[in-house]
C-alpha cells in the first residue's frame, strides 16, 4: 500500500452500519469521507434466529447508498465486515449475498474476539499513548467487546452476549422502563461478564476507554446534564439511570444530549455499561473516536492482507496441538506447487477473482494445519482437526475462511464426501472443493515423511473436474506405494465428480 491510495472500511453492526473513507499519508489515514445509519438489524432478529424481511431491507437500503459512494473504488480497495447479528442470524448469507450485490464488494463475516482485536487496534491509534496497560470497552448491538492491552498489541480479549439492541429487545421491548425489569436486564449483564471479572481486574490497566455509539452518547448525555465533564463514571452512569426510571417509558424519555435515533436502544446500552463498570471496578471511561471501522484501515495498512496476524495464529495452534512443523510445510510448498499448474483452469474468476490472495492463503493454512487432530486422536483425526479449526479462535482469519480451512482439513484424507462441504457459502463451494483435492494430493505426495517425494518432472493438467498428472518413464515404478495411493484416490475423489488420469 502506497501514500496517496484511498481505501475504504464498512462495519455491518447490530445496530448501525459505519463507513469510513481515507487516504493513507505516511502510514496514517487522513479521513476523507464518515457515512452511518442506524439500521438495528439486530432487531429484526426473530426468537428463532432469523433476520425479518423488513430489517434485511433496512440493511440493503443502505447498502445500496453506502454503494453509490464506494461506486468509485476498485475491489480490493474496500473492507467490509459483519459482527454479531450476522454471525448469529441463520439466514446470514442470504442477507449477505444481497448485499455484496447493492454494494459490489465482498462482506466478511468475523469472529467475537477478531472483532475485539480490530477494536482496540482502532482505540490504540486513535487515543492518547499510555504508559502500561489499556482498557478498551465496545459495547455494540449484539455483543460487548471487552480488551486489554499494551501499545498496538491485545494481551486479553473477551466477547460478551450483551449488548444495547440484545438487551432492549430482550427486557424493553414495550418502551416502559421500571424497576423490575431494569434489575432483571442488569443481573442478566451481571451474569455475563462475571466469568471475566476476576482475570480482568487482576491484569488491570492504567487507563480505560470506550468506543462506539454507546459509549459516546452515554458520555454526551452524562456531560450535557452537569453529571460528567465528557468521561463517564459510576455516578454519572447512576444519574442517568435515575433519570430513566423517573421517565418511565420511551416516549417521555427526554434527556439532553441524548439524539433521537439513539434514543431506542440508549437504556440497554446503559444497562450494558454499568455492568462493565460493576464487574470491572472501572473508576473513570475516557471516550475515543477509534472503533471497529478504524481497526480494518490500520489493520490492513499494518498487515497488507492479515499475513503477519495469520502467520501467528497458525504457528500458536501448531505448538498447542504439537504439529509436526517440517513436514507441514513440505505439504503446503507442495499444495502451492501443484496449485499453481492448475491455477489458469481451476483458480477464481469473477467476483472471486480480486479476493484470490486470500482464498490461497486457506490452502496454505489447511495445509500447515492439516494435522493438529492427531494431538486428539490417530483413529479420525481429520475429523477432529475440522472440528478444533471450527471452534478455535484464530485471529487473522474470518468466520467464512475459518469454515473453508475446517472443511479442507476434513476433507484431506479417506472418504471425499459432498456433505463436508455443505456448510460453506454455495458460490464457493466448487472453488475450495478443487482445493481440496490439491491438498489430498499434497498429502499423498508426503506419505513417506521425508524430505522430498513430489518428482522435479511432475506435469498436473486439469480440464473442467478431470486432472492429469504426468510423471518422468519409471518413476511410478520405483515409488509403488504411491501408484497404489494414487489408484485409491482415483475412487474416493469420483465420489464428488472428480477424474484423476495418471502414468
Amino acid at each position: 500500500m502506497q501514500d496517496g491510495d484511498v481505501i475504504a472500511s464498512v462495519d455491518l453492526g447490530s445496530n448501525s452500519f459505519h463507513m469510513l473513507v481515507a487516504r493513507v499519508e505516511a502510514g496514517q489515514l487522513q479521513v476523507i469521507d464518515k457515512m452511518k445509519e442506524m439500521v438495528r438489524l439486530a432487531g429484526g432478529l426473530d426468537e428463532h434466529g432469523y433476520l425479518s424481511q423488513e430489517s434485511i431491507e433496512r440493511g440493503l437500503d443502505c447498502m445500496r447508498r453506502f454503494g453509490q459512494r464506494l461506486a468509485g473504488m476498485r475491489r480490493g480497495q474496500v473492507r467490509i465486515v459483519g459482527t454479531n447479528t450476522l454471525r448469529a442470524a441463520k439466514n446470514g448469507s442470504t442477507f449477505i449475498r444481497r448485499a455484496q450485490r447493492a454494494i459490489g464488494h465482498p462482506i466478511e463475516i468475523i469472529g467475537g474476539r477478531e472483532e475485539a482485536r480490530l477494536v482496540y487496534l482502532g482505540v490504540a491509534h486513535s487515543d492518547v499513548p499510555v504508559e502500561g496497560r489499556r482498557l478498551v470497552v465496545d459495547i455494540g448491538g449484539g455483543s460487548t467487546e471487552l480488551i486489554i492491552g499494551e501499545k498496538f498489541e491485545p494481551v486479553r480479549m473477551e466477547s460478551a452476549p450483551i449488548g444495547c439492541v440484545r438487551l432492549t429487545t430482550d427486557y424493553f421491548s414495550d418502551g416502559k422502563y421500571n424497576k423490575t425489569e431494569l434489575l432483571k436486564a442488569e443481573r442478566r449483564a451481571e451474569l455475563e461478564l462475571m466469568s471475566y471479572q476476576r482475570a480482568y481486574r487482576k491484569l488491570g490497566w492504567e487507563r480505560a476507554v470506550g468506543s462506539s455509539g454507546t459509549a459516546r452518547s452515554l458520555a454526551a448525555v452524562a456531560e450535557a446534564n452537569g453529571w460528567g465533564d465528557g468521561s463517564l463514571t459510576l455516578k454519572g452512569l447512576d444519574a442517568i439511570r435515575d433519570a430513566v426510571l423517573k421517565a418511565g417509558k420511551l416516549g417521555k424519555l427526554s434527556l439532553d444530549g441524548l439524539s433521537d435515533d439513539r434514543k431506542p436502544v440508549f437504556v440497554g446500552g446503559l444497562v450494558a455499561m454499568r455492568a462493565v463498570f460493576e464487574a470491572l471496578g472501572i473508576e473513570r471511561m475516557d471516550i475515543s473516536d477509534g472503533a471497529l471501522r478504524e481497526g480494518l484501515i490500520y489493520d490492513w495498512v499494518e498487515r497488507q492482507g492479515y499475513d503477519d496476524i495469520r502467520d501467528v495464529t497458525v504457528s500458536r495452534l501448531q505448538r498447542m496441538f504439537n504439529v509436526d512443523v517440517t513436514h507441514a510445510d513440505r505439504v503446503a510448498q507442495t499444495a502451492d506447487t501443484l496449485w499453481r499448474q492448475v491455477e489458469p483452469v481451476w483458480g477464481a474468476t469473477g467476483d472471486e477473482a480480486s479476493e484470490a490472495l486470500p482464498l490461497l492463503a486457506w490452502l496454505d493454512v489447511a495445509a500447515r494445519l492439516h494435522e493438529v487432530g492427531l494431538a486428539i486422536s490417530h483413529s479420525g483425526y481429520h475429523h477432529h482437526g475440522a472440528y478444533v479449526l471450527q471452534h478455535a479462535d484464530m485471529p487473522g482469519l474470518t468466520r467464512l475462511a475459518q469454515s473453508a480451512v475446517s472443511a479442507l482439513v476434513h476433507a484431506h484424507r479417506r472418504k471425499f464426501k459432498q456433505s463436508r462441504f455443505e456448510p460453506l457459502d454455495e458460490d464457493r463451494r466448487p472453488l475450495i472443493m478443487r482445493m481440496a483435492v490439491i491438498l489430498r494430493l499434497a498429502v499423498l505426495f508426503h506419505r513417506d515423511r521425508g524430505e522430498s517425494i513430489l518428482p522435479a518432472a511432475l506435469d498436473l493438467t486439469a480440464e473442467g473436474d478431470r486432472l492429469t498428472l504426468g510423471f518422468a518413464d519409471d518413476w511410478l515404478q520405483k515409488h509403488p506405494l504411491t501408484a497404489a495411493d494414487l489408484e485409491r484416490e482415483q475412487a474416493y475423489i469420483a465420489n464428488c465428480g472428480f477424474e484423476l488420469q495418471f502414468s
